[in-house]
C-alpha cells in the first residue's frame, strides 16, 4: 500500500552560477537553529578550491529540522560544466527551490537545471533573490520565470507555483515584494513544509535504495549515499548490492549515518524518504541499487547527458618531471582517474595505447577542475587540449554538440563581439537592447567556438561583459573556423631563461617566463606576434669583452610578465601542444620537444596524437 513519510521532505536548490544558492542555505541553517563550525559563511562549500573561487563544485546534503519535520537539502551547482552533480541531486529529491537573481533573470544554467527537475515532475518553489540589489528588475524577471515554465512545460497549473522574494544575504524572505515586516526566512521554510510532498512508499516492498553519491572514510572505507525508496534497514542487516552489469554483490551493513546540519549522526535504523550514509561495501558504483537479498528488484539507473569535450591526460613528459610533486606514474594518474569517474557521473576515463588517458566531461572548467584537484595532491601530469566529442547521425551526417550562449555587455563593445561570434560560426537568434548603453545578445555557437574564446570576451569587452552557456544539443557539422592566429615562441635549448635573453627577444612576443625560470627544449615560453612558431633562447647571456665601451651599461628593463593560470594554459595550447602541470608551476610544451622531429613531422602535415 503506498504510503506518504510525513516527517520527512527532501529538496534541492537548483539556479544559474553566483544566483546565491549556498548563501541561501546559510540563511536556512542560521534561522533553524544550525550552528557552524565559528560562525562561518557558506558552509556547505567545504572544499578549499569552492572557497577559494566562490563557486559550488559537488552537490553537498545537509539537513534541518522545521515544525517536527526533518528537511534533507542538497545545494546543487550552478555552473554548466557541473550538470551531472545537477542530475545526480535531483535523484534524490522531490521539489527544488528555484532561485532566480532579481536583476539578471533567468540564464542558460537557468533553463537546463528547471528543465531537468520538471523532466522529473518535482515540485518548485521560485524565489526570486537578491532583490536589493541597485539594478534589480523583480517584477520583469518573475514573469520571465513564468515565460520558461511554460516554454518547457506547456501547461498553464505549472504557473500556480509559490513565489518569494529574499535577499539571500540578509536572511529575509517575503511572499510580497515590498514588506516591511519581512525579517527572517520562515515563509519559506514554511511553504517547504506544507508545498513540497511528502517521500511516498509501498509498505509492503522491503528495502530499497538508490546509490546517488559517494564519500570516503579512512576507517569506514567507501560510502553509500542515497534515499531509501521502500523498507526499512538496521545495523548488521545483509543486504546485496546490483551492479551496472547486473551482478549481486553481497553486503553486510556496518554502519548507518543520517544527516544533521552539514554533519552525519549515528543511526540505528532508517526509515523510506530517508537521505542515508551507508557503510559496509567496496565495490559501490554511482546508480547502484542496494536491497534486500530475498527480494532483488533493481531500481532505475541515474541518467546524465552524455560528455561533449575530451581531454588527454599522461605522465609529465617534461624534463624537470619529478623535481615537485610526489605522485609520478602513468599508474597512479590512472587510479586516481578512475576513482574520480566513480564518484562523478559525467566523467569517463579511457586508456589509450601510448600510456595516456582520455578524459571526457561536460566542459573545460571541469576539466580544469579535476587537474587542478589533483595537482594539489601532488600529481605532475601533462594535459592536452579540451577537444570536442562529434557524432554521426543515423543519416551518416557528422554532428556536434551546439551551446545557446547568452551575452550581456556594453552596446559599443557588441560589434567587435558579433564580428569575432561569427568567425566561429555562431549564429545570432535574438538582441535586445537595455538600460545603460547596454545590450543582450543570443546565439548559436558550436561548443568549439567557445574554446579559447572566454578570455578573449573579457579583453575585448574591457571585463564589463558577461558570458554564459548550456549545451543545447547536437546539430550537423558547422565547417572549419581559423585557430589561434598567434604562434608559440619555442625554447630549443635546456637552461636557465636570464634576463638579457628574454630582453633582447621581447620585440617577438609576449613572454611567460621570468628571469631564473628553468627552461628546456621544446618549451612554449611565449606567444609570438605573428602566425607560426618560432625557435628562440631565452638562456642567451651579454657577452663579456675587455674593452669598456664609449657608453655606459643600461640596466635591462622587461615587460611585465603574465604568468599563465591553468585555466589560461588550457585555452592558449594548440593542437600539438601540452599544459604541463605540478603542485607549484604551470608550464606550457610540444608534444614532442625533440626541435628535429617535430620539423619532420610538421613537413608531413602530421599531428600526433601520442606523446613523444
Amino acid at each position: 500500500m503506498i504510503t506518504k513519510n510525513d516527517s520527512i521532505r527532501n529538496i534541492a536548490i537548483i539556479a544559474h552560477v553566483d544566483h546565491g544558492k549556498t548563501t541561501l542555505v546559510d540563511a536556512l541553517f542560521r534561522q533553524s537553529g544550525v550552528e557552524s563550525k565559528g560562525n562561518q559563511d557558506r558552509i556547505m562549500d567545504s572544499g578549499a578550491i569552492e572557497r577559494e573561487r566562490g563557486i559550488t563544485i559537488n552537490a553537498k546534503n545537509c539537513a534541518i529540522h522545521w515544525r517536527g519535520v526533518k528537511i534533507n537539502i542538497i545545494d546543487t551547482p550552478g555552473h554548466a560544466d557541473f550538470g551531472g552533480e545537477v542530475e545526480r541531486g535531483l535523484s534524490m529529491v522531490d521539489g527544488v527551490i528555484l532561485l532566480c537573481d532579481a536583476a539578471e533573470g533567468p540564464l542558460p544554467q537557468t533553463r537546463f537545471v528547471l528543465q531537468k527537475a520538471l523532466e522529473k515532475n518535482l515540485a518548485v518553489i521560485v524565489v526570486i533573490n537578491k532583490i536589493d540589489r541597485q539594478d534589480a528588475r523583480p517584477t520583469e524577471v518573475l514573469n520571465e520565470v513564468y515565460d520558461l515554465l511554460l516554454e518547457l512545460k506547456n501547461d498553464e497549473s505549472i504557473l500556480e507555483v509559490p513565489v518569494f522574494y529574499a535577499n539571500g544575504r540578509d536572511g529575509i524572505v517575503s511572499t510580497k515584494l515590498d514588506d516591511p515586516d519581512a525579517k527572517d526566512v520562515y515563509p519559506l521554510l514554511d511553504a517547504v513544509v506544507d508545498y513540497i510532498p511528502a517521500p511516498i512508499y509501498d509498505n509492503e516492498e522491503p528495502f530499497q535504495m538508490l546509490v546517488s553519491d559517494l564519500s570516503y572514510d579512512d576507517y569506514l572505507g567507501r560510502l553509500a549515499v542515497g534515499k531509501i525508496i521502500n523498507g526499512s534497514a538496521t545495523v548488521n542487516d545483509s543486504l546485496v548490492c546490483i551492479n551496472e552489469k547486473g551482478e549481486h554483490v553481497p553486503l553486510r551493513v556496518t554502519r548507518l549515518q543520517l544527516y544533521d546540519g552539514p554533519r552525519f549522526k549515528e543511526a540505528s535504523k532508517v526509515e523510506p524518504g530517508d537521505i542515508v550514509v551507508l557503510s559496509g561495501i567496496e565495490n559501490v558504483s554511482i546508480g547502484d541499487t542496494i536491497c534486500n537479498k530475498e527480494y532483488v528488484k533493481p531500481l532505475d539507473r541515474i541518467k546524465v547527458d552524455e560528455p561533449t569535450v575530451s581531454m588527454l591526460f599522461s605522465k609529465n613528459i617534461s624534463p624537470l618531471a619529478g623535481k615537485d610533486g610526489k605522485q609520478l606514474t602513468s599508474a597512479k594518474i590512472w587510479d586516481r582517474l578512475c576513482k574520480e569517474a566513480m564518484r562523478n557521473v559525467s566523467i569517463q576515463v579511457e586508456k589509450n595505447q601510448d600510456d595516456s588517458f582520455t578524459v571526457k566531461g561536460r566542459g573545460e572548467f571541469q576539466m580544469a577542475i579535476i587537474v587542478e584537484q589533483m595537482r594539489r595532491e601532488g600529481f605532475e601530469l601533462c594535459v592536452g587540449r579540451p577537444r570536442i566529442i562529434f557524432k554521426t547521425d543515423d543519416k551518416g551526417q557528422k554532428t556536434e554538440p551546439i551551446e545557446y550562449l547568452l551575452i550581456d555587455c556594453p552596446e559599443e563593445y557588441s560589434g567587435t563581439v558579433m564580428e569575432k561570434l561569427a568567425r566561429r560560426k555562431a549564429t545570432m537568434n535574438n538582441i535586445t537592447y537595455l538600460e545603460n548603453s547596454r545590450v543582450k545578445m543570443e546565439f548559436s555557437i558550436p561548443s568549439r567556438g567557445l574554446i579559447g574564446y572566454r578570455d578573449e570576451f573579457l579583453t575585448d569587452t574591457r571585463g564589463y561583459g558577461i558570458m554564459n552557456s548550456s549545451l543545447k544539443g547536437y546539430e550537423p557539422y558547422k565547417g572549419d573556423f581559423p585557430d589561434r592566429a598567434s604562434g608559440s615562441l619555442v625554447c630549443d635549448r635546456a637552461g636557465v631563461a636570464v634576463a638579457y635573453g628574454i630582453w633582447e627577444l621581447e620585440d617577438r612576443g609576449r613572454f611567460f617566463i621570468l628571469p631564473g625560470d628553468p627552461v628546456y627544449e621544446g618549451e612554449v615560453v611565449g606567444e609570438r606576434n605573428r602566425e607560426g612558431d618560432l625557435l628562440l633562447n631565452p638562456t642567451r647571456t651579454k657577452k663579456l669583452t675587455n674593452l669598456r665601451a664609449s657608453g655606459h651599461d643600461e640596466a635591462v628593463s622587461l615587460t611585465p610578465v603574465m604568468k599563465m593560470t591553468l585555466e589560461h594554459a588550457m585555452r592558449f595550447i594548440k593542437d600539438d601542444e601540452l599544459v604541463e602541470v605540478t603542485p607549484s608551476a604551470i608550464r606550457m610544451c610540444k608534444k614532442i620537444l625533440d626541435s628535429q622531429k617535430r620539423k619532420i613531422m610538421e613537413n608531413r602535415g602530421y599531428i600526433p596524437e601520442c606523446l613523444q
